[in-house]
């Protein structure tokens, strides 16, 4: 006879779920809406988040930040991103695990064929229902830059673009910087 295995009860799902995407080996993962979705960007995706980064490095100084893809926790949802890149404090971002996406400045996400409908539409949903205070879309399919601000419980209330690649795109204060989209 072999003993029955041990049966582990989860009072908390969401919290059960996030913390094991966090103990995967190797891959990092997110989750959108109740799914693992792995995060294998191509070289391409790296390119365009590496030439945001670049242009906003100046920025980046002067108000004390550092742009990543770090982790952002959606609390009170089965929503766990790792977005391209989120713009944070310096002193929250040292030591940290996940962040809210309302203790951001920034955060950019890079389409791919694979992920193209949940950047625009999940993800736009949930980061300005979790008050990410701007939200930088780069839509590799479309070859379009938008730039959503203004965070409300129904969405972004102010739409800057659709611009389409090679046309300059501004972020506002806090950066003031104009982003070039021409290599993108």
């Amino acid at each position: 006879m072999t003993a029955e295995p041990e049966l582990y009860a989860v009072g908390d799902p969401e919290t059960a779920l996030k913390y094991a995407i966090q103990h995967i080996r190797g891959d990092r993962v997110q989750i959108v809406e109740g799914v693992i979705d792995p995060v294998a960007p191509s070289r391409d995706h790296e390119f365009v988040a590496s030439s945001i980064r670049e242009q906003i490095a100046g920025a980046l100084r002067e108000l004390g930040c550092v742009a990543g893809s770090g982790n952002l926790d959606l609390p009170g949802s089965s929503n766990w991103y790792v977005p391209d890149l989120a713009v944070v404090p310096h002193g929250l971002a040292k030591g940290a695990g996940a962040l809210l996406p309302e203790q951001t400045l920034l955060v950019v996400e890079v389409t791919s064929e694979s992920n193209g409908e949940t950047d625009r539409i999940a993800k736009r949903r949930r980061y300005a229902e979790y008050r990410a205070p701007l939200y930088l879309l780069v839509d590799r399919q479309e070859r379009t830059c938008t730039l959503f601000a203004e965070p409300g419980p129904l969405g972004y209330t102010e739409v800057r673009g659709t611009h389409p690649f090679g046309a300059p795109v501004r972020l506002p204060g806090p950066f003031d910087v104009e982003l070039d989209t021409g290599g993108f």
